[in-house]
């Protein structure tokens, strides 16, 4: 297993300074955002350390002699819009850029891009699978005939009210994983696991380690903390961020030593990134930095 981290948290420095930033902090790997030019719409998006829209044989080569000078590997690729937004015309924005994602993966030899299933947040699970169903083949098939493998993150982005009432990501549960993949059967259909959605959902974050361990194509280190007496003020109907905090791995709920013991045990050997969120290392540069410090100091016991 690589450690690497996930470049959303640095979003002012450019390409060259956060392939620096990683080798100087020990880091192996980085997932780097890829979201198209411009402002977004919500924390940790609209971040672009590779503009898939420019990227060319000879940028990529760029990045490549850079990576390689440096010691770093790309993890994947992110980017993680709704691509089952009820906005038709924002849809196929969305997914013409993942297609994007894809081909630039493919370009730099990563072969891995993580994002979202996506989800109408007023429709059932059932009327989003229909709509799964006209979105999601093409987007699979163009992965395979690039050999790119995508992975979804299973957060259900269901935090503040404007993604009340269904959030806007589908893929959260072992249930809806296994209906996802028995639909659209694809060696590059796969998930980019992050236990700590599973956690504050009460949930087993161990267990599904086990059964999907041949669709684990990446995964995030995040651990999250739920804090009971909140909990039991707004019940687990109330929005999530009102009963729980995203933390720095450590410094939550999960139990680190079982889940990289399941890791060991499936014989799991792909990228595992820290994703910061955590708002006590947010002000500034220097205090996510720092963040990232922690977080390697944390988990070197547990990573080689």
């Amino acid at each position: 297993m690589d450690l690497g981290f996930v470049s959303a948290i640095l979003p002012e420095l450019t390409f060259e300074e956060l392939v620096d930033c990683a080798a100087g902090l020990g880091y192996k790997s980085i997932e780097v955002c890829c979201w198209p030019l411009g402002k977004a719409e919500r924390r940790y998006a609209g971040v672009t350390h590779i503009d898939v829209d420019t990227l060319d044989a000879e940028g990529a080569g760029r990045i490549l002699d850079l990576c390689s000078q440096k010691r770093i590997e790309i993890s994947a690729l992110g980017y993680y819009p709704n691509p089952l937004d009820p906005d038709e015309e924002k849809r196929r924005v969305y997914v013409d850029h993942i297609i994007k994602v894809i081909d630039a993966a493919a370009l730099l030899g990563v072969n891995k891009i993580n994002t979202f299933i996506g989800r109408n947040k007023y429709l059932s699970v059932d009327e989003n699978f229909e709509i799964f169903h006209h979105v999601w083949p093409e987007i699979i098939w163009h992965a395979g005939e690039r050999n790119v493998k995508v992975g979804i993150e299973n957060c259900p982005m269901i935090f503040t009210a404007d993604e009340w009432p269904g959030g806007n990501n589908l893929a959260t549960t072992p249930a809806i994983w296994r209906r996802m993949f028995s639909e659209i059967k694809s060696d590059h259909f796969g998930l980019n696991y992050d236990p700590s959605h599973l956690l504050w959902q009460h949930m087993d974050y161990i267990k599904p380690l086990y059964e999907f361990r041949d669709k684990l194509f990446h995964i995030h280190l995040k651990d999250a903390k739920v804090h009971k007496d909140k909990l039991d003020d707004v019940g687990i109907m109330g929005f999530p961020l009102q009963f729980h905090s995203p933390k720095l791995p450590g410094l939550g709920d999960i139990d680190w030593s079982s889940f990289f013991s399941a890791l060991n045990d499936i014989r799991y050997k792909g990228p595992v990134c820290v994703e910061v969120e955590d708002k006590a290392f947010e002000e500034t540069l220097e205090d996510r930095k720092n963040s990232l410090i922690l977080c390697k100091k944390y988990l070197d016991q547990f990573v080689i």
